[in-house]
């Protein structure tokens, strides 16, 4: 039986865009192989071994029930903060921020996963409410609280893009709901008046600088502008075609900061050109696209916000790596997913895939009169 069951399971898979994602975390182990000096350690091996297991635990995930994922909001959501905690109390501190917890068997970055989970509490909390009820002050008041705790944790770390991430995935969450348009204007007025004052109030030296640095990298290309100026070398040299698998002479050279990290596209740029930087976002577009069908075809409020707001979050992390390392927003220390050498971020971009996967599946049986969705 289990035998006869087996081929079942896995045709039900979507390996539509599993197919496409598999290709792209191949290509990004081929990048990093390149950036070791053509080794498979310490990056290239582990970024598919990685994939593989978290492959498997987002299959796991697609097969949780819709009932189960909302009882679960919760308490995710407080372990999660918890963490966020923890990391302020026993944190290891690397690269001058604490932002990690030594697990043993991984280094493990609570932060990360709270990008999710700030969308499927979210979620389940206007799944609560009556429709009406996003007009009422009780839809703004409750999630700011849910928000700006793990907001505000993150930012002590200090890591403002991750913060910027848990309010990104937040607020599309928000705005699909149904809340008034008039408090996002609002909302929005009120963040350009106070952006100004924390720019200098709440920032660090070294945010505040990296702002500078974007409006201006050329001011000091040997100094704050270091990262961005061979950054966007690297990707310029690399032309249409590129200089060839493992001809990068950027990352070989060590001109190039975290060519494995955050700066992994311009390493693969360098070498593959803009034909490689095109499948990449060709790849990133079947996924977002394939999240949004889901989230347009998805039964139910919950369902619908979930699967947008987790689209949306990994929207948020392409985007931004994309813009950082073309110089067209600031170096906000943001993974470009399935390429980009790290575990924490990786374990959430599957999180995040194998959740829209089950709302995909959620919505598949009930087209075939499954079960209702509540």
């Amino acid at each position: 039986m289990a035998m006869n069951a087996l081929p079942s399971a896995l045709g039900r898979q979507p390996w539509g865009i599993i197919v496409p994602l598999t290709a792209l975390v191949c290509f990004g182990s081929a990048v990093l192989y390149s950036a070791a000096g053509g080794h498979w350690m310490p990056w290239s091996a582990m970024h598919l071994v990685r994939f593989v297991v978290f492959l498997i635990m987002a299959m796991v995930i697609a097969r949780f029930s819709r009932d189960f994922i909302r009882m679960m909001a919760l308490p995710i959501y407080v372990v999660l903060l918890l963490l966020l905690m923890a990391v302020e109390a026993l944190g290891f501190v690397g690269g001058g921020s604490q932002r990690w917890l030594n697990l043993g068997f991984i280094m493990l970055q609570p932060s990360e996963l709270m990008k999710p989970g700030i969308v499927i509490i979210l979620a389940r909390f206007y799944d609560m409410l009556p429709p009406g009820a996003t007009r009422e002050v009780r839809s703004l008041m409750v999630p700011a609280v849910v928000i700006g705790l793990p907001a505000g944790l993150v930012m002590l770390q200090p890591d403002l893009g991750t913060s910027l991430a848990i309010m990104f995935g937040a607020v599309v969450v928000m705005f699909l709901a149904g809340l008034p348009m008039r408090w996002f204007i609002g909302a929005g007025i009120a963040a350009a008046i106070a952006i100004p004052i924390l720019f200098f109030v709440a920032l660090h030296d070294y945010q505040r600088q990296r702002v500078f640095t974007f409006l201006d990298p050329e001011s000091d290309p040997l100094g704050t502008g270091y990262h961005i100026t061979q950054s966007k070398i690297a990707i310029g040299s690399g032309g249409i075609f590129g200089k060839g698998f493992g001809n990068g002479s950027q990352s070989h050279l060590n001109y190039l900061p975290e060519p494995h990290t955050d700066f992994v596209f311009a390493t693969m740029a360098e070498e593959w050109g803009m034909l490689g930087g095109l499948f990449v976002l060709f790849v990133f577009g079947l996924l977002l696209r394939y999240g949004l069908r889901v989230a347009r075809d998805a039964p139910g409020r919950f369902s619908r916000l979930l699967a947008a707001g987790l689209t949306a979050t990994i929207f948020f992390y392409a985007a931004v790596n994309l813009m950082m390392v073309m110089g067209l927003a600031p170096v906000v220390g943001i993974p470009l997913p399935f390429m980009s050498h790290g575990g924490s971020s990786m374990m959430t971009i599957m999180i995040c895939v194998g959740l829209i996967m089950a709302v995909d599946r959620w919505g598949k049986r009930d087209m075939r009169g499954g079960f209702e969705d509540s």
